[in-house]
């Protein structure tokens, strides 16, 4: 009896620590987690929003932050760098021809307006995007296709004013707006390719004529200066030569010949060396010329003949004008 009694009693007291065991552990896990459901981080350019029975509480900033268990939650949070959302226009221009146009919009949450850009709007992308279409579809068309690319700068200064306006509100600041890309039709694309492939084309036929027009120049230039040159060179060559005969008349009517003995002895003289040089020349074509003695005196007594009449007529000229008293500088009207 005694030792079922002291049975009982030794399995009374293990259950009693069991069952104390059993009610700690349970009590200890919930604080650890109403511990840890306390405590929570916010990153850094972060900003989490705090509500208290689902009211705004206040936005926390990076860093390690507490809160009330049970009591208040993390409503969400907000990115506070600065983000790019990318924005792809069709609209049409002045000139009616379709064009996509890529505007990337660079934006940021202010900082002492998270609470307007959390809740006041649902999908602020969205939003910007529909003040994006707008703001291109309004601007675009005032323009012909070759201003959009020259102004895309305008277009993208119009699209920051007026998304600025109304997001500013809202708690985004809008940073830049750039106009990425503007694509028009495939059609329109290769018509302007040739278009520049002709003006390229033409330059280069301006460029290529006036290179032209330079090498005919410098040609008819230099054929001119050799002419110049060639002409004076015969110009002295005859000199010479009439220097030379004056000097070989004077020669001989040293020793006794007469000036038509000694034309007649140069002229067959010119003569002869003429034959000799036509026949040095290999390559010259058949050419009949009379080589007798007499032909050359025939051609100087031509000459003199030639010389006497031109002198006779040149003296009846003279008497002539003298007896109607014209000056012998002077002709009749």
């Amino acid at each position: 009896m005694l030792i079922f009694v002291s049975s009982l009693s030794y399995f009374s007291n293990i259950n009693h620590n069991t069952m104390g065991y059993l009610f700690v552990v349970p009590v200890v896990l919930f604080s650890l987690l109403v511990l840890f459901s306390a405590i929570f981080t916010v990153k850094q350019q972060t900003s989490a929003i705090v509500e208290r029975f689902g009211r705004f509480l206040s936005a926390r900033t990076s860093g390690l932050r507490f809160k009330i268990p049970l009591v208040d939650r993390i409503a969400g949070r907000i990115n506070l760098k600065i983000q790019e959302l990318d924005v792809l226009v069709e609209t049409k221009t002045k000139d009616d021809v379709f064009v996509r146009l890529k505007i990337s919009v660079q934006f940021q949450v202010i900082k002492d307006k998270v609470y307007d850009a959390f809740y006041r709007l649902e999908s602020p992308h969205d939003q910007m995007t529909s003040y994006v279409f707008d703001v291109v579809r309004a601007e675009v068309p005032k323009m012909k296709l070759d201003d959009v690319f020259e102004r895309k700068d305008d277009i993208a200064i119009a699209v920051k004013r007026e998304l600025n306006e109304a997001m500013i509100s809202y708690g985004y600041d809008i940073i830049k707006t750039l106009v990425t890309d503007i694509d028009p039709d495939i059609q329109v694309k290769n018509a302007m390719n040739r278009i520049n492939a002709a003006e390229r084309e033409k330059v280069a036929a301006e460029y290529e004529a006036e290179a032209e027009r330079i090498k005919i120049v410098a040609k008819a230039r230099a054929e001119a200066e050799s002419k110049r040159l060639q002409g004076q060179g015969i110009a002295d060559q005859r000199r010479e030569i009439a220097r030379g005969l004056e000097e070989s008349v004077d020669v001989l009517n040293k020793v006794g010949i007469n000036s038509q003995e000694a034309s007649a002895l140069i002229v067959v003289t010119q003569h002869y060396d003429t034959l000799q040089s036509i026949g040095e020349n290999v390559n010259s074509n058949l050419i009949l010329l009379p080589n007798s003695p007499q032909a050359g005196s025939d051609m100087l007594n031509n000459m003199i003949a030639s010389f006497t009449a031109s002198n006779q007529i040149g003296e009846e000229m003279k008497k002539q004008n003298a007896a109607k008293g014209i000056g012998p500088n002077k002709s009749e009207d």
